[in-house]
């Protein structure tokens, strides 16, 4: 049952039970008292057979001695004119109520009424509030934080120095529009601020409101789309409006792409309300007068798929990128988020910043909480090193499964396989070093080992890729080498390698054999905004040398590994064994392990029998 309808259900219950309860009161429960004559009234006193007479404005009510309730109506009679008339008092109990206006009669006569208009109010209140909602469908949804609002600010946004830089002028613009003004610049009307998700696009627009201390007005570009054809344009128009009402102000549109698509781009014809929803955002924009200091921020990550209206000059003028953070922007987002948070002495926000590479800034705020909530889990009163670095494994592949139960001999294949990629990877001079190695399931993964790189890089070297291919496949190598066996453990690896070797070949320009060529175009449709499909562009006998170069980079890369592995059995045995008995190694006793001696004579492996 819809709570609504139970709400309307206790105040329909009430008003019965009131009503009940007022019919109840209004029924006589008592005999009412019998009528008499004047005459007989006073011929009773008379006789003495009055027990108690009270005078109540024009009635005369009488209690015989008997115990009889008797009325007599005395009109416009007192006191003093009953007792010229013969009235007796003499040995009777008797009251005067004071006239006036019997109120509570009164309210019990018309309570009825009361209660009835009460239920006619309530009815048409319903009904104004179905109308009100109906004539408001067309207003605008967004969410006003006012000027005098706690809000953040610059300080609170790290990561992005250059974005601030750009976003620097609206403030100043905001706050003394009059210094552009006076050299005839002009602030641009829009600002689209573009990057993956989780950089902090919406954090750095409320940045700004809080810098500048102005209106802020914050809603998603779906909340503009509805199912019925022009209420989007409605909702565009009031907002406008509510904006130059609250000038100067920021109004934030959300993922903009919800509703800024490519016109005409609908499978099968156009998006009637997206279509008009954009056009009148288009002509809301270029409307806005000069003077008006009213400034439009929109965040998307996917700008190829906006309408080139939405793009041109005087619309959104300026574009700000934020990406991903560097290693330096990535230690102040983690000094911002640990901000008043307890944190051991032992803990280093640059080592943990060259352990999350790629991490984006919402990435870096769910692992100094979760590295939180592991210390108050363990009772600690501090965060540790400890709980940070075994955060950065959470987020990138899930928390550990130690409940899972796996036989011995998949342990043993599972801690060879690791023991593979790290080996390898500890030998090729163009590998990124390693920094963990575990075998305890984490997510879908039954074991992990994670390189740390020691810079973060934009550009790849084909021998950095032949060095990353033979290390992806250093654990299909391993279990061979070892158990005469392969497994589907290795699944994901060989995938991803294979991914890596046909970008080098076709969009790399890596392959002597076909030289610094792209194969393939990638059809894109707009209006589902992702990749559909690839089109080849060239030939049978190309499509045959292309794979026959991803085979020949693959072969390569495996023969690397089986050297490397079939060379360094002894260490590789070592490792897997320590990894066994610990199922988990890292930082300096992982180093210290790859620099140990190999004990002699080496214990044999137990799965080379």
């Amino acid at each position: 049952m819809k709570p609504g309808w139970q709400r309307n259900s206790l105040i329909y219950i009430a008003i019965l039970l009131a009503a009940i309860a007022l019919f109840s009161l209004i029924l006589p429960t008592v005999k009412k008292p019998s009528e008499i004559g004047l005459d007989e009234a006073i011929a009773m006193s008379q006789h003495n057979e009055i027990e108690k007479l009270v005078i109540d404005g024009d009635e005369l009510l009488i209690t015989a001695t008997d115990g009889t309730e008797l009325k007599t109506n005395i009109q416009n009679l007192n006191y003093v004119d009953l007792q010229e008339l013969g009235l007796s008092l003499k040995g009777i109990d008797y009251e005067m109520k004071p006239s006036g206006f019997n109120w509570g009669s009164l309210l019990i006569n018309f309570l009825p009424l009361i209660l009835l208009g009460a239920l006619l109010f309530f009815l048409f209140r319903r009904a104004q509030g179905a109308n009100s909602q109906a004539l408001s469908f067309g207003r605008s949804r967004a969410r006003l934080f006012p000027a005098n609002t706690p809000t953040v600010t610059f300080d609170d946004v790290a990561g992005v120095e250059e974005a601030k830089q750009e976003l620097h002028e609206v403030v100043e613009f905001l706050k003394s529009r009059e210094k552009f003004q006076s050299l005839g610049a002009r602030i641009p009307k829009g600002m689209l601020l573009i990057g993956p998700p989780g950089t902090g696009k919406t954090l750095l627009a409320r940045a700004i409101a809080g810098e500048a201390g102005v209106p802020f007005f914050s809603i998603s570009g779906s909340e503009f789309v509805e199912m019925f054809v022009g209420v989007g344009a409605s909702r565009v128009r009031d907002l406008f409006e509510q904006a130059k009402r609250n000038t100067p102000c920021i109004i934030f549109i959300d993922e903009i792409d919800a509703v800024g698509r490519h016109r005409g781009a609908g499978l099968g014809g156009s998006h009637d309300e997206r279509e008009q929803t954009l056009n009148q955002i288009l002509v809301e924009m270029d409307g806005f007068d000069t003077n008006t200091s009213v400034i439009v921020l929109a965040a998307t990550n996917r700008p190829d798929i906006l309408d080139p209206a939405l793009l041109r000059p005087g619309r959104f003028d300026r574009r700000v990128i934020l990406d991903r953070p560097d290693i330096n922007g990535r230690t102040a987002i983690l000094k911002v988020h640990s901000n008043g948070k307890p944190l051991d002495e032992s803990v280093n926000l640059e080592v943990l910043a060259k352990q999350t590479a790629g991490f984006s800034g919402a990435d870096l705020a769910n692992l100094v909480n979760e590295a939180a909530i592991l210390a108050a889990r363990r009772g600690k009163k501090a965060i540790e090193m400890q709980e940070l670095e075994e955060s950065i494994d959470r987020v990138i592949a899930g928390p550990e499964r130690k409940s899972r139960r796996i036989s011995p001999k998949e342990k043993e294949i599972t801690a060879y396989h690791e023991s593979g990629h790290a080996l390898v990877a500890k030998m090729l001079p163009n590998a990124d070093p390693v920094h963990k190695i575990s075998i305890v399931a984490r997510g879908m993964m039954g074991g992990y080992t994670r390189l740390l790189p020691t810079e973060d890089r934009y550009l790849l070297t084909r021998s950095q890729f032949n060095d990353m291919l033979a290390t992806l496949l250093a654990g299909h190598v391993a279990e061979g080498l070892i158990f005469n066996e392969i497994t589907t453990g290795a699944q994901n690896d060989i995938e991803e390698a294979t991914k890596i070797a046909r970008k080098m070949v076709t969009e790399y320009g890596m392959s002597d054999k076909l030289g610094p060529l792209t194969f393939g175009h990638k059809e894109e449709m707009v209006f589902l905004g992702r990749e559909i499909s690839e089109q080849r562009n060239y030939s049978e006998k190309v499509a045959q040398q292309i794979d026959e170069e991803v085979h020949n980079i693959i072969q390569h890369a495996h023969e690397v590994a089986k050297r490397i592995l079939t060379e360094n059995k002894p260490k590789l045995v070592q490792i897997a064994e320590r990894l066994i008995a610990q199922e988990t190694l890292e930082g300096e006793e992982l180093e210290t392990l790859f620099n140990q001696p190999i004990p002699s004579p080496l214990p044999e492996a137990s799965a080379t029998s």
